[in-house]
């Protein structure tokens, strides 16, 4: 990849600067928001201007797939970082897997073009210039986001929801104001104005936290012509500029060097030679950036796309285009072109070989029925084929760069008032790369093949079907019509029978709906709400599980509860966190002995150590079965039935003893189950002083832990999943919710016995690896300069930290505010940056800590 002599894609951040710049007087108030979302406030409609359109930002976080989207038909954020409304975190486009910093998109953007009389219009939310905003939302109010969740005890809870996070905005293409629709430098034949389809876009994105539908994100678009005229042949597109990098690498090495493609089919789970259809445009790293040889953290080895699940007819045409721009020099664009026909003639995009520039290019590569093949092949030569002969720079191109991409379809008519629906999915799948040289080991642009064949889609494909299935639940009559959708049979046997031979052992197994809409799929119990009381070198950990023992599965209607786990981590990666106690109810899995594959198999829920009794002890004549001593080499035969043969496993691990074989206690041993659910209508002494009921309560304390570092806490249900369809236990997401606690002095015990506040390490120094004890940089995401922290210990709930020079200079003033109390509330960090934004240099230091209880005085050292 020779990135010096193509200088288009080193462009990409000045441009970004000129937008920046351009659109500012459009966007005065976004810094304001973001200084409220950052504090803990929704932004206040009198931060909004009543007549202009606000372009805010919300991110999903909620499930393995950290994405922020915009309210202007645009998701990712052109390689900035926004502000999740929900935890101040700040999020880069989108990150996957959640919390690894490994960055998938630059951004994304709606396109929709139609004929409209004489006219072919299309309107977009961005463009590859990044200077064309069509897609605007109204002033006001209209600009924000509403949320909605199926979590019954989020105060976003709605019985319209769908997903544990459904975001919702709405915008339009109405804007034709020249200073908001054209920002900064855009190509010399694109339109100077806005000319608009009067379209209104209904936007609803989904986010779920289950191990199945974490990998997804979900887009439900109602399309409304909100005109006077009808809009004919409809084409919409979803535009990609999909680069992939890590934050520590974000620089133009790291985003030349991606692949793009689309990728249709995948083999079927049920075997039998059954294939998957999975149509999906992708973008992945070309080598996920081994670093000597192997794999780190900052190696990004997914793939992430988006596949259409819904259109108004399944009888449309599906386009997917790929092209390389070059700022520059337009000569040296290119994208894949397909031979003039006579029944296909060829249209010209000017000096441009492949970027769509204008209305009229964008419409024509929208609906022109075109697949492009995969940018690996570029080098090669398709002319027999119909294509173009490969360029100049092919086998640059072909080993990675910074590529566009766009996937359309098309297509309809919307007549005035009328509204279109419209669903695609934005998946992730990890673990594309497999190992670290196969790129450097089989790549070769004339035979990439090799290479193609050592890529694993097996968990994109896996995520995509997810996707649909989520989006329409396969075997189920949604509409009660009797239709239930498609189904397959794989069978693994014959018998020979009086009337021939007969297929045998067969499984059937839908995998497509019935065409409606279900948008729902199977889920975890909730986890239950858990607080910390720290002490030190111990963390004690209580939790109330009413919710996640009472609450049915949304998909089944079961109570399938099964247990919890407590887990504790050093960041908040979800691969960091260990199991530290458990619980589960005792129950039994029963594999039943499959005569014709003679092999167990796994066809029912876990049993009841009662319900085995009573099927299976009794039988026998034992009355006290137990269920383990039949395993799979000494198997249960059912009397009378030798054909009935099956053995027991634990589902879990049956640690159901409290304070026995579980460090998890009931805090009320002998409390009997409630009079009622509802804690306003329960007895009193079924009640703690915080008026919930005591049955559900639980406590585990976690010891010989360092009270010098942070620590993740989190506290976690799960179900015993559902065998009949192949679905595992399912687990609530194990760093969602998670809280932060250190194990030190309780705030309540410091405010009781009134003890001094302290600094530590003290005396600081830059040669000492605090990173490796934990106590700085725990992502290790931040650079030398900014990863360093001295902490302080022993504060009251609310107090003002002052530090000063050796001259009396004031050096920071930090706000420690925790009015509430809490697991943090005793601690707080000073970074070593001045309030003049420098680092601090090496001297000794004072520290005041001023609080309604008094003044403390310390001082510290600095060594550098």
């Amino acid at each position: 990849m020779n990135r010096l002599f193509y200088q288009g894609t080193r462009q990409k951040v000045a441009f970004l600067a000129v937008l920046v710049f351009a659109i500012t007087s459009v966007t005065t108030h976004a810094a304001d928001i973001k200084s409220m979302i950052a504090a803990g406030e929704k932004p206040g409609l009198t931060s909004l201007s009543a007549d202009v359109p606000v372009v805010l930002y919300s991110a999903h976080t909620r499930g393995n797939m950290q994405l922020v989207i915009g309210n202007n038909g645009t998701f990712g954020t052109e390689g900035q970082s926004e502000v999740d409304p929900f935890t101040g975190q700040l999020i880069c486009s989108c990150v996957y897997p959640r919390n690894t910093n490994l960055v998938y998109l630059w951004v994304a953007a709606l396109w929709v073009g139609a004929v409209v009389g004489r006219d072919t219009l299309v309107s977009v939310g961005t463009d590859d210039f990044y200077c064309t905003y069509e897609l605007w939302p109204d002033p006001g109010e209209a600009s924000e986001f509403t949320y909605q969740t199926i979590d019954p005890s989020s105060k976003y809870y709605s019985d319209q929801a769908h997903s544990e996070q459904d975001i919702i905005c709405y915008y339009t293409d109405t804007v034709t104001d020249v200073n908001m629709t054209r920002t900064g430098y855009c190509e010399f034949n694109e339109e100077t104005t806005h000319r608009p389809l009067n379209i209104k876009a209904t936007q609803r994105s989904m986010a779920w936290s289950y191990d199945y539908a974490d990998d997804f994100i979900m887009f439900d678009y109602r399309i409304e012509n909100i005109g006077h005229e009808r809009l004919e042949n409809v084409y919409m597109g979803i535009w990609i500029d999909g680069d992939v990098w890590h934050l520590n690498n974000r620089d133009s090495d790291h985003w030349t060097d991606d692949l793009v493609g689309f990728y249709p089919t995948h083999p079927a789970r049920e075997g039998c030679g059954y294939i998957d259809t999975v149509n999906i445009a992708y973008h992945t790293d070309n080598d996920g950036d081994p670093i000597d040889g192997a794999w780190n953290d900052e190696s990004p080895l997914a793939a992430v796309g988006a596949r259409v699940v819904r259109t108004p007819s399944d009888s449309l045409k599906y386009s997917y285009n790929w092209w390389i721009i070059n700022y520059g020099n337009p000569s040296k664009d290119f994208g894949p072109r397909r031979l003039e026909t006579p029944d296909d003639p060829w249209r010209d995009f000017g000096p441009r070989m492949g970027t769509p520039v204008g209305d009229r290019n964008r419409y024509y590569i929208m609906r022109h029925d075109e697949f492009d093949y995969d940018l690996i092949y570029t080098a090669l030569d398709h002319t027999a084929d119909g294509w173009l002969p490969p360029p100049e720079d092919a086998v640059n191109f072909a080993d990675g760069f910074d590529v566009r991409n766009l996937l359309s379809f098309g297509p309809f008519d919307i007549d005035p008032g009328e509204k279109l629906p419209i669903t695609f999915a934005w998946v992730g799948g990890d673990n594309i790369h497999v190992r670290p040289d196969d790129f450097e080991s089989s790549w070769d642009p004339y035979n990439p093949h090799e290479f193609h064949s050592r890529l694993d889609f097996t968990s994109f494909a896996t995520n995509a079907r997810w996707a649909s299935w989520i989006y329409d639940n396969p075997g189920v009559d949604s509409d009660g019509d009797g239709y239930c959708g498609k189904f397959r049979v794989c069978c693994y046997d014959t018998l020979v029978t009086d009337t021939g031979i007969v297929l045998a052992g067969c499984d059937t197994t839908w995998y497509e709906g019935d065409g409606v809409a279900d948008l729902r799929g199977a889920s975890p119990p909730p986890p239950p709400d858990f607080w910390i009381t720290p002490g030190v070198g111990n963390l004690t950990i209580r939790f109330n599980g009413q919710r996640s023992e009472t609450t049915g599965d949304r998909f089944s209607g079961l109570l399938d509860f099964e247990g919890y786990r407590v887990y504790l981590g050093h960041d908040e990666r979800a691969i960091s966190f260990s199991l530290v106690a458990s619980f589960d109810r005792e129950n039994y899995n029963k594999y039943v002995y499959d005569v014709i594959r003679q092999t167990y198999r796994l066809l029912d829920e876990p049993f009841s150590p009662e319900q085995l009794q009573e099927l299976y002890g009794t039988a026998i004549g034992d009355d006290d079965f137990q269920p383990l001593e039949w395993t799979v080499s000494d198997p249960y035969v059912l009397p009378g039935f030798p054909d009935s043969i099956f053995y027991f496993t634990a589902q879990d691990y049956n640690q159901c003893l409290f304070g026995v074989n579980t460090p998890i206690t009931k805090v009320y041993p002998e409390q009997p189950y409630p009079s009622d659910l509802d804690p306003l209508l329960a007895q009193p002494d079924e009640l703690t002083e915080e008026g919930r009921l005591k049955y559900f309560e639980y406590e585990v304390v976690v010891e010989d832990l360092l009270p010098t570092i942070p620590y993740y806490v989190n506290v976690t249900a799960f179900d015993f999943g559902s065998p009949k369809v192949g679905l595992g236990a399912l687990e609530s997401p194990v760093a969602q919710g998670a809280q932060v606690a250190y194990p030190l002095t309780s705030v309540d015990r410091v405010e009781q016995e009134n003890l001094q506040v302290y600094v530590y390490p003290n005396p600081y120094r830059a040669d000492a690896d605090y990173e490796a004890d934990g106590l700085e940089n725990p992502d290790g995401i931040l650079s030398a300069d900014r990863m360093r922290r001295i902490h302080f210990a022993n504060l009251p709930r609310v107090c003002k930290i002052y530090i000063y020079s050796l001259d009396g200079d004031l050096v920071r003033e930090i706000d420690h505010d925790f009015p509430d109390g809490g697991p943090e509330a005793m601690h707080d960090t000073w970074d070593l940056i001045t309030r003049n934004t420098q680092a601090a240099v090496s001297g000794i230091y004072y520290w005041v800590v001023e609080s309604d209880r008094g003044t403390q005085i310390g001082k510290f050292v600095i060594i550098k």
